[in-house]
């Protein structure tokens, strides 16, 4: 099976690119009338060029200055460059700015064709060269092979052949991941519906898969796979490195555009706001300045924007740094992408840069602790750039299936990589079966978040030993959903921060706060029912003798209750500490001596009446000392 690599052309307008592609493939790119009758690509063509066991998917852009913007949709996913310039004109103004946009799009192969080499002498062919070198230097394509050619002749076509097969066998294989195709073209085939063709940026899609289409305006659809076409072949499956056409059915042909993308369900998600590496081109005519509006040229899409500079007001030609781009309609990319951006006017390219967040929110300038943050979204250890996109995604953090797109990791390494990471990263559990991953710095700010809430409670509240859990987490709610809250509460029990149960909860060194006329208060109700044994006092008994102090008498026997001087047995219902360890005991050996017993039999054991032997016994049966079995309670096998 062929290797598929895609070969894209630049150079500047009537320097031979559609004429050299036709003698290299048999391929006439120009297929539209106005192409033909002009003489001039006007749109990206398309061909295939096969060197044996590679082949190379040919992507033919227009020269001409007015149409860089179908340039740059062509240069999509390009892995090898063709670079043409003419040798009776030399390098010329789009020969530098297509070398710019190749240098920013992140292209590291490629050859120079010196096309029509028998206009000219030996010297000129000489002088041409050098020229093209210099223009090469610092560039990605700084040892790229210059081919003297002529389509004319034939000169130098089997030299160019095989420099192209060097420069595609030189090129890396990518890991790689989820199916994405932008859309560059768009027509109907009568009998089949809607065809959007593009070049396969990554992964693979079968005939019969289902897709999401992201419409551009920030909605996504899910379409089904009718048919797949390479180069005029109907095939079943289309794979990375490859032109692919793609029949989708049930796809109103007027609803599709360039720009668009198909990709597989969930592996892209729009956003207006992306955090990036910007660099400015070396040829740029102007700095790059802090809110200056541009046109961001990302995949096949075109949108207008405005930038942000995070840590300066400028960047001159061939400066690079941190920055945002706030767009006027959402476009779908992954970390590490290359975007490009040109003026408002569309007149000159001005730099690009590649993608570090691709749903960002907006960063605070010059804010020293996020800007760390951006440097180590940048950094060769995937593992910590899982921690710094954790932090950015903020109490809501990521689903580990985001990763790859957030990070740039393949889905197979995520589990290793995660683990690396173990330091900086928190797994939480959310129900049903939902996992999430959040940095652990977040994590101990949202610990400290539910602390500091329930001091305040403690403070506004100080004879409430314990307050509802529920209404705690959903009170946090400008901090994090409810579901991770409820997963941080669940830690700091894990780690004694907290104690309660699954209703109510309190901090561990929080205690309740008496004054001195409570405390006695408290002292007397201790003792009343230390003496009442397994008759105790009802609360309401006290009433009269609480005076100002009635409102907190339930508060009151909370604290008691805390202390460990009471123990509830129900609603209004205490017994002192020492007569509930009787209880258990008693109840033991009578059941020791008996198999079961009835409600009645343990009232006599008790020496208590029925009003409080019925809720006994229930208490019995709640901390798991009896089980009832019919009319009688035996022992449990819970604990004691």
């Amino acid at each position: 099976m062929p290797r598929h690599l895609i070969l894209g052309t630049a150079g500047h307008i009537d320097h031979g690119k559609t004429t050299l592609v036709r003698a290299l493939t048999g391929t006439d790119t120009d297929r539209l009338p106005e192409e033909k009758a002009r003489g001039i690509t006007i749109d990206i063509g398309f061909a295939r060029l096969a060197l044996g066991d590679l082949e190379l998917g040919v992507v033919d852009v227009p020269g001409h200055e007015r149409f860089v913007r179908n340039m740059l949709a062509g240069a999509t996913g390009v892995d090898i460059a063709l670079l043409v310039v003419a040798a009776d004109d030399s390098v010329m103004p789009q020969t530098r700015e297509h070398l710019d946009i190749l240098h920013l799009l992140g292209v590291r192969a490629g050859v120079v064709a010196v096309t029509k080499a028998d206009l000219v002498d030996d010297t000129t062919r000489e002088v041409v060269t050098l020229e093209v070198r210099e223009l090469l230097r610092g560039t990605g394509l700084e040892a790229a092979a210059v081919v003297p050619v002529s389509a004319h002749t034939g000169e130098g076509i089997d030299a160019l052949r095989a420099a192209l097969r060097a420069a595609a066998e030189a090129v890396p294989d990518g890991r790689d991941g989820a199916f994405r195709l932008p859309i560059d073209r768009a027509f109907v085939v009568q009998g089949h519906g809607t065809v959007v063709t593009g070049s396969v940026l990554a992964g693979r899609v079968r005939v019969g898969d289902e897709l999401d289409w992201h419409t551009g305006d920030g909605a996504v659809e899910r379409v089904r796979v009718r048919g797949l076409n390479h180069h005029g072949a109907a095939v079943p499956v289309a794979s990375r490195g490859q032109r692919a056409a793609v029949n989708l059915a049930g796809v109103p042909h007027e609803r599709v555009r360039r720009g668009q993308e198909l990709a597989a369900p969930g592996a892209v998600v729009p956003s207006t706001v992306l955090t990036v590496r910007l660099r400015v081109a070396r040829g740029s005519p102007r700095p790059l300045k802090h809110r200056l509006p541009l046109r961001v040229h990302i995949g096949t899409a075109e949108v207008m924007g405005t930038v942000s500079l995070l840590d300066s007001d400028r960047l001159d030609p061939g400066g690079t740094g941190p920055a945002q781009l706030f767009l006027d309609a959402p476009v779908t990319a992954v970390w590490g992408q290359p975007f490009v951006v040109r003026d408002s006017s569309a007149e000159h390219t001005l730099g690009g840069g590649t993608i570090l967040h691709p749903t960002a929110r907006k960063l605070r300038r010059r804010h020293l602790v996020a800007l760390e943050r951006v440097e180590r979204l940048e950094s060769a250890d995937p593992s910590v750039r899982f921690v710094a996109a954790a932090w950015f995604a903020g109490s809501a953090g990521l689903d580990p299936a985001d990763l790859p797109r957030t990070t740039g990791v393949p889905a197979a390494d995520i589990a290793a990589v995660t683990e690396r990471a173990t330091g900086g990263l928190v797994e939480v559990l959310l129900p049903p079966a939902r996992r999430l991953v959040l940095a652990a710095e977040r994590v101990a700010e949202l610990e400290a978040t539910v602390l500091r809430a329930l001091g305040g409670l403690h403070a506004e509240f100080p004879l409430h030993t314990s307050h509802d859990r529920q209404k705690l987490a959903a009170s946090l709610t400008a901090a994090a959903e409810e579901a991770v809250t409820q997963a941080v509460i669940d830690r700091l029990f894990a780690a004694r921060q907290l104690v309660g149960d699954r209703r109510r909860v309190a901090r561990a060194d929080f205690k309740p706060k008496l004054s001195a006329n409570q405390r006695k208060l408290k002292d007397r109700i201790v003792s009343a029912h230390a003496a009442a044994g397994f008759a105790p006092p009802e609360p309401r008994e006290f009433a009269g003798q609480a005076g100002g102090q009635a409102a907190a008498l339930t508060d009151i026997y909370d604290v008691a209750v805390a202390e460990g001087e009471l123990v509830k047995l129900a609603a209004d219902l205490y017994l002192h500490a020492a007569a509930a360890a009787e209880l258990r005991e008693k109840v033991l050996a009578l059941l020791a001596a008996t198999p079961g017993a009835t409600v009645a039999a343990i009232r006599d054991a008790l020496g208590t009446t029925r009003k409080y032997a019925v809720p006994i016994c229930e208490y019995l049966d709640r901390i798991g000392l009896t089980r009832r079995d019919g009319d009688v309670r035996v022992l449990a096998a819970g604990p004691r």
